[in-house]
């Protein structure tokens, strides 16, 4: 396994969109390790090398404020980091978890974040 935590992949909005989605979970993670940055892209990824902090608390809903338009999140990585993530997610903004699946060692999750 890489030493990738997290991979988030998000489609749908703009580029301050995933942006604000990436900085809401800079709470859990840390930095990443490159924001979001091609503003003409339809899917967009950021990944984050740190493992999620143990006691970091789910960001507040201003942390999620302001998106423009649905984003469609999906998270990838450690079981442990795709739950404090999605955590962290729906602490932030408006969302529905649109399923899981699970491998031997990395976790999938499908997130729709509303405006």
């Amino acid at each position: 396994m890489s030493d990738t935590q997290l991979t988030v992949t998000l489609s749908g909005g703009g580029i301050d969109d995933a942006r604000a989605v990436v900085r809401a979970l800079e709470g859990a993670f840390g930095a990443p390790d490159e924001l979001p940055t091609d503003e003409g892209a339809t899917v967009r990824t950021a990944t984050f090398s740190s493992p999620p902090s143990p006691e970091a608390d789910p960001a507040s809903p201003e942390a999620g404020a302001g998106l423009s338009a649905p984003v469609s999140v999906t998270l990838q990585g450690t079981p442990q980091a795709v739950e404090a993530a999605s955590r962290t997610l729906t602490g932030a903004f408006s969302a529905r978890d649109e399923g899981t699946s699970s491998g031997d060692q990395e976790q999938e999750r499908q997130l729709l974040l509303a405006p």
